[in-house]
């Protein structure tokens, strides 16, 4: 049989490992809230980094963009002005053209109106075509090799600028 001291030494010792574990899970309890707020203070602490490298990143960027498109904007100026360099020397160079056209145009008369020195001045007539057409010739060829080069290096002064603007 079981005695009443028996089940009262029973229930003191439930009643003691009981309280033993409400002692144990209050301090889990406590220790994990403590450790979550740890870690939710760690996370916002996470988060407004995050934010301020990206704000910085993106100033970053803007600023690179922001040089790209000014040197885009220089470099085209460039070339526009460029372009217009060439047709104002093209306009010159027909110019210069028209005046060797003309001064052959009377040497070639000069030569059919004297008649003592008609072959020599034949000579002389064609010799000064052959000039004006190679001058002709030259002139245009010089000025599309210009106006190319021109173009080219001022592209590639651009590029340049565009690609510094990525190292900043």
């Amino acid at each position: 049989m079981i005695s009443g001291r028996t089940i009262g030494a029973a229930v003191s010792l439930a009643l003691v490992v009981w309280a033993f574990w409400g002692a144990y899970e209050h301090g889990r309890l406590t220790m994990d809230a403590e450790w979550q707020a740890r870690w939710a203070i760690r996370d916002g602490g996470d988060k407004q980094a995050w934010a301020l490298a990206e704000e910085a990143e993106r100033e970053k960027e803007q600023t690179r963009q922001n040089s790209i498109n000014k040197a885009v904007q220089d470099g085209q100026r460039k070339i526009d002005q460029v372009a217009a360099d060439a047709v104002t020397a093209r306009a010159t160079a027909r110019s210069l053209q028209r005046t060797v056209d003309d001064l052959a145009g009377r040497l070639a008369a000069q030569g059919r109106s004297n008649s003592c020195t008609a072959a020599a001045s034949q000579a002389a007539t064609r010799t000064a075509l052959v000039f004006a057409d190679l001058f002709k010739r030259v002139e245009q060829r010089a000025g599309d090799l210009a106006a190319d080069a021109d173009q080219s290096r001022s592209r590639g002064v651009t590029c340049e600028q565009a690609y510094d603007g990525l190292g900043g």
